[in-house]
């Protein structure tokens, strides 16, 4: 049985016509013939969608009881014995309610794909889980129904439905997608311009991706190797050389000149391991291609041309940016060079030979160390001058050898010597060996004229054999030491990467590490001054620097005040103090303090955030204070006025019974805005932390029926439970009467018919707890803390209920008394909020423990 098809409908926002067009294509195929039953349609009320659905075939929904209210769910079982060929299920990132099949939707999706049963269905943008915390920084809400990306990434066809905000934002005021009470809300929070505008991008974003590596796919299974120019994608290739910055900013304006073009920067090392480029180069040119948006690649090869058109096609490049050669004019006559070379071999990939200030100047002289020490170097010539000599007075005192068996004795020798010193002592010991055979063993003797040609090639071979076999040696103790060298210099940089990696605060580890590595007294980043930017001779004083970060004992202050000083840019510098570090470990350190810069922007960036958090939040609870209350304010002040209005009017004459239904109508809307306007001021004045406290003594037995009275008929049915010995409360009764009204009228919200809250009392550790215990719906254990946030009500269903202050604010007023509000599940089902508040001194006796 072959799997089914998944197609969906991907929108960036609530109300782009998803469910419309997925009900449009459920349609045609019915049309065609196929059999289509809808499994679930969420309509929202919105009569065009629910139109759409015509006569099609539904799935009757399975009914499921959950904390005391029956909600439906899509009857799975009965979707796969129906066995369509297609199903309708609507919005795939749903979470199911407890005792489902599965926790999620798109599970029972996969189940029906499996039964080969193809499927329509949607999902929005902001639903996706590698876009979640993005839309949340973007909306301000976060969305806890969400769905691995790799579910829509598997679907047969993704297909966008897009609408313009404007478009969209019209058919919220016209009421075609939320009803009326909350489209002022709707358009001034989630549903603002730039909110739909962001969105709107990262759908298109996200689904340009999913084409791309459809087409890879596609290109990978066909074969095709040929760059096909969909989208642009500049690549330039970096050597690790002072040019970088300038090729990686020509290739950033390149690739900038085409919207959505991707700029990727590829360096080739050397597949022997060896070190060739500089690594703090590599660093710092690193983070230029990531600040400008680009990517960062390293590739292994030996054949560089070939390598940078294997990594170009393979990312189907359009582009490729190559700096001029740095070679001389000499070695590009022997040698056509890598530019010229990737440019023949390019095919349809346009390259781009960018000049830069190094180029045709030759390669600047890396500073290699010696392959031997200098003790070794030593030893071979003293080896050379003296083992030559004795060597010939050894072939002299044996008459019988031939010049063939001296020569290679000789070649012994220098071989030996070459083991030992290297190359330049070989070299003299080749050079005296060729003129002692000429003069003692070479006819005519004791002459440097030699008779026969066939001695002369003898001599010339063991001369060339000679330096080829030093050169040989001296090569391979080079490689092996710079082969070591790299090793350790790799084994650094990833212990320092790993420590880094395992710590808190990156840029401390950092150097830290660094200290440690290389056994130095201080490490520390300084940074100059402000004021002497620009002025290289303030720079050399003294209080030109500051100190951004350091650590070990007495780190320096100025670039001069320790061993070693590396420049990271303008502006920063790390400064080593203990000891003077080698030419060679240098580099390493270049690269930690690129590594070190980025780690300092990285902390800065971090505190700028923490700071601009607050000020976020407080734009955040204006705005959100301006929707809500814009609506709030509105319903009791147009029942007030409409009741004021017909009292006053002389066209209408009211009995006694309806005038007084209608100032109860006035008095009730005015009491509601009282309530509203002290809960706002109120919450000014906590976040203002301008809130006046008056603890004294209070009993419980005396401020809970005050509050149950300021509820009115509402609060009759309330069952309370304080026992009669309970300590009295430290605490202001005005402030405590508000936070039990917010906290009862919120229990009677949400308690079923029939079942009123329950308020008992007891005492423990110093502590009265007062807990206000409803049956109703509950609320999630990971939802608690969110409904304590101002302008938040559970599931935000409707606008009827205020503006969600009263939680929020009845834990900000119990913490300004010392106190403390806690939600808690109550067993068997609903929600117990325990007010905690501390015991007066005047009352000793505490409650049984619990």
């Amino acid at each position: 049985m072959s799997r089914g098809e998944l197609r969906i409908y991907l929108g960036a926002a609530p109300g782009v016509g998803k469910t419309y067009a997925m009900l449009e294509e459920a349609q045609r195929r019915a049309e065609r013939g196929t059999d289509v039953v809808i499994g679930f349609v969420e309509t929202h009320g919105r009569k065009h969608t629910a139109a759409m659905i015509g006569d099609l075939e539904q799935v009757p929904r399975r009914a499921l009881t959950y904390r005391g209210v029956e909600f439906t769910e899509m009857d799975l079982d009965a979707v796969l014995a129906r066995r369509p060929d297609v199903a309708v299920v609507d919005e795939l990132a749903h979470t199911n309610v407890p005792g489902s099949r599965h926790e999620k939707r798109w599970q029972d999706v996969q189940d029906l794909l499996d039964a080969g049963i193809s499927v329509l269905t949607t999902v929005n943008v902001q639903h996706l889980e590698s876009l979640n915390d993005v839309v949340t920084q973007i909306t301000g809400t976060t969305q806890r129904e969400t769905l691995p990306d790799q579910v829509v990434r598997a679907a047969g066809q993704v297909e966008l439905v897009d609408m313009t905000p404007e478009a969209l934002r019209r058919r919220m005021a016209h009421g075609n997608i939320y009803r009326p009470d909350k489209i002022d809300a709707a358009l001034g929070n989630y549903f603002r311009v730039g909110n739909l505008t962001a969105l709107r991008e990262l759908a298109l974003l996200w689904l340009a991706d999913k084409v791309d590596e459809q087409l890879d796919r596609y290109r990978a299974q066909q074969g095709i190797s040929a760059t096909w120019e969909a989208r642009e994608r500049v690549v330039v290739a970096l050597t690790g050389g002072p040019e970088g910055d300038t090729l990686i900013r020509r290739a950033a304006r390149i690739a900038a000149r085409g919207k959505g073009a991707d700029l990727l920067a590829v360096h080739v090392a050397r597949s022997d391991g060896l070190a060739g480029a500089d690594p703090a180069q590599l660093a710092r040119q690193r983070v230029l291609v990531e600040s400008l948006g680009g990517t960062y690649h390293q590739v292994l090869g030996t054949d560089v041309p070939r390598a940078l058109l294997d990594f170009a096609k393979g990312v189907n490049a359009t582009q490729l940016v190559l700096g001029a050669s740095r070679r001389g004019r000499l070695a590009q006559v022997f040698s056509r060079g890598v530019g010229v070379t990737t440019t023949a071999r390019s095919g349809t990939i346009d390259v781009h030979l960018v000049t830069h200030p190094q180029a045709g100047r030759g390669r600047r002289a890396s500073g290699v160390p010696a392959a031997l020490s200098r003790r070794r170097r030593l030893l071979g010539f003293a080896l050379a001058g003296l083992g030559m000599p004795l060597l010939t007075l050894l072939l002299w005192a044996l008459p019988d050898l031939t010049l063939t068996n001296d020569i290679l004795l000789f070649l012994a020798g220098v071989v030996g010597v070459a083991l030992v010193g290297g190359l330049w002592p070989a070299l003299v010991a080749a050079l005296g060996a060729s003129l002692l055979l000429n003069w003692f063993f070479t006819p005519p003797y004791y002459t440097l004229t030699i008779a026969e040609a066939d001695n002369l090639l003898a001599l010339g071979v063991f001369v060339g054999v000679a330096v080829a076999v030093s050169w040989v040696v001296d090569v391979a103790a080079r490689r092996t030491r710079e082969a070591a060298r790299a090793s350790a210099d790799a084994q650094t940089l990833a212990t320092v990467a790993g420590g880094v990696l395992r710590g808190q605060r990156p840029l401390p580890a950092l150097l830290d590490r660094l200290r440690e590595t290389f056994a130095l007294r201080a490490v520390s980043v300084l940074e100059l001054a402000a004021d002497a930017e620009g002025r290289p001779g303030r720079a050399r004083e003294e209080g030109a620097w500051r100190v951004v970060a350091s650590v070990g004992e007495a780190p320096a202050c100025s670039p001069s005040a320790g061993e070693t000083a590396v420049p990271v840019d303008d502006r920063l510098t790390v400064v080593l103090a203990g000891r003077r570090l080698e030419a060679a470990d240098r580099r390493v350190v270049e690269a930690f303090a690129a590594q070190a810069a980025v780690a300092l922007r990285q902390e800065r960036l971090a505190e700028e955030a923490a700071t601009a958090r607050p000020l976020a939040a407080a734009d955040r609870m204006r705005t959100a204070l301006l929707a809500a209350v814009s609506h709030d304010l509105r319903t009791p002040l147009a029942s007030a006025k409409a009741a004021v209005s017909s009292l006053r009017s002389h066209d209408v004459e009211f009995d006694a019974d309806d005038r007084e239904e209608l100032l109860a109508t006035a008095d009730e809307s005015l009491d509601q805005l009282h309530r509203l306007v002290a809960n706002l001021l109120d919450m000014s004045r906590l976040q203002a932390g301008a809130l006046g406290v008056s603890a004294t003594a209070i009993g419980l037995e005396d401020a809970v029926p005050r509050a149950l009275d300021e509820l009115g008929p509402m609060a009759a049915e309330v069952t309370t439970d304080i026992p009669a010995d309970l300590p009295a409360a430290a605490a202001d009764p005005g402030l405590l009467e508000r936070v039990l009204v917010n906290i009862v009228a919120n229990a009677l919200r949400h308690s079923p018919p029939g079942q009123p809250p329950t308020i008992t009392a007891s005492a423990h550790a110093g502590q009265v707890e007062l807990r206000i215990i409803d049956t109703g719906p509950g609320i999630p254990e990971d939802q608690w803390e969110h409904v304590f946030l101002p302008f938040q009500r559970l599931g935000d269903r409707d606008n009827q209920t205020g503006v969600g202050l009263g939680l929020a604010l009845s834990r900000g007023l119990a913490e300004a008394m010392g106190g403390s509000i806690t939600p808690e599940t109550t067993p068997g089902g609903g929600l117990t909020m325990v007010l905690r508040l501390p015991a007066t001194a005047q009352t000793t006796s505490e409650g049984p423990p619990e």
